[in-house]
């Protein structure tokens, strides 16, 4: 078991969940900015609720600290400063913690950057989105092509370590469209690449869409074509995948997702914000009220921001590390899946799916092979029953 196995480390989320406008393919907790929104205020609701989490759980080292949203980059750069000091004050910070910030290209200055930097951000995730006009208007984005590049070279010359998000298998690309596009994204020599194939999520606009019959994606074999020659250029560009749909340089990888995804421990401090807290031995489960005025009123009113806070079971933890472990190349420790979920994997399943070359194992590591990553979760379904 390596290191990072044993202890993949703590993580702090801190979600601010306005946006300039809402997506139309977009499922996260997010709003629509309203005027006048309280920075002051809601910067010392979350401050309140990081020393109330540390009164809980005690002194941690911090490994990684990710403002996300909504649009966290609608911030000031004193909000930031501001947050980071809260959670500076309650624990301690790891040498080399990394401080992600994301942010949308309508909202990027080079002056505010500048300031973010200087608050003590170390990255920035951008969420670009597609490289041409058409699409990005038809992802309902409220930025251009050009924007998005100026963005990125703002981004670039300010943060050492950027990351930019792009979203394939969009209505009508085709396999030379997306070849064109995300070979021209890897031309910027970025240190990490999220490639995000478009999911049709209930409750959204496009999900209406579809069913109307008025938006249509690309088929099951059209999809996978797609995935495919992802793993291809992001290989030969020398970013190969470490999860599903994220890449990197070696050592470039996201810090604060390999914590979620090797299941470490994290405070999620924000409106819907979710934690995995050991506590008096336990793992629990928080989720924080998802509406921002609610959440506001409660931490206001000293009530904690969490909605549900429940202890994982043996079987819940295991589930858990399989579905978030398993979309990692690096795959799963076996002996920590044991210690964690009290049992072990079937080796009869583990036998079938090898056979079919879903899964493969060396030692006490299990992980998917790049041909069952396109149907992950039936993998970990058939794994977990």
């Amino acid at each position: 078991m390596c290191d990072d196995d044993a202890d993949p480390g703590f993580g702090v989320y801190v979600h601010w969940p306005f946006c300039l406008a809402k997506c139309p393919y977009c499922d996260f907790n997010s709003f629509v900015r309203p005027p006048g929104v309280d920075e002051a205020g809601y910067a010392r609701a979350v401050t309140r609720e990081i020393a109330a989490t540390a009164q809980r759980i005690g002194r941690r080292t911090v490994r990684s600290i990710f403002l996300g949203g909504g649009t966290p980059s609608l911030m000031q750069p004193a909000t930031v400063a501001a947050v980071l000091e809260a959670v500076a004050e309650q624990w301690s910070l790891a040498d080399d913690v990394e401080i992600t910030i994301e942010a949308n290209p309508t909202s990027v200055e080079a002056e505010r950057f500048r300031g973010y930097r200087d608050a003590g951000v170390t990255r920035v995730s951008l969420g670009v989105q597609a490289l041409n006009d058409a699409d990005l208007k038809a992802l309902g984005r409220m930025h251009s092509a050009a924007e998005a590049l100026a963005a990125l070279d703002v981004a670039q010359s300010t943060f050492a370590r950027v990351s930019f998000d792009l979203i394939y298998a969009r209505p009508g690309q085709t396999v030379a469209d997306w070849q064109a596009e995300l070979t021209r994204a890897l031309s910027f020599g970025t240190e990490h690449l999220s490639a995000y194939q478009l999911t049709i999520e209930e409750g959204t606009p496009f999900f209406a869409l579809q069913a109307a019959g008025r938006l249509a994606t690309p088929d099951p074999e059209l999809a996978r074509a797609l995935f495919d020659l992802t793993q291809v250029l992001t290989g030969e560009a020398g970013l190969p995948a470490y999860e599903v749909s994220n890449h990197a340089r070696p050592g470039a990888e996201s810090r604060h997702n390999l914590i979620y995804w090797r299941s470490g421990e994290y405070a999620g401090i924000g409106p819907g914000a979710h934690s995995r807290l050991i506590i008096d031995g336990r793992r629990r489960a928080l989720a924080a009220e998802r509406d921002p005025a609610a959440w506001l009123k409660r931490i206001e009113a000293g009530q904690s921001g969490a909605v549900t806070d429940e202890a994982l079971s043996r079987d819940e933890i295991g589930d858990e590390f399989l579905l978030m472990g398993l979309r990692l190349a690096e795959g799963i420790d076996l002996e920590r899946f044991a210690a964690m979920s009290g049992r072990s994997l079937d080796p009869a399943r583990i036998a079938d799916l090898t056979g079919f070359g879903f899964i493969e194992r060396t030692g006490d590591r299990l992980r998917v092979t790049p041909a069952g990553f396109p149907i992950l979760d039936a993998v970990v379904a058939d794994l977990a029953a």
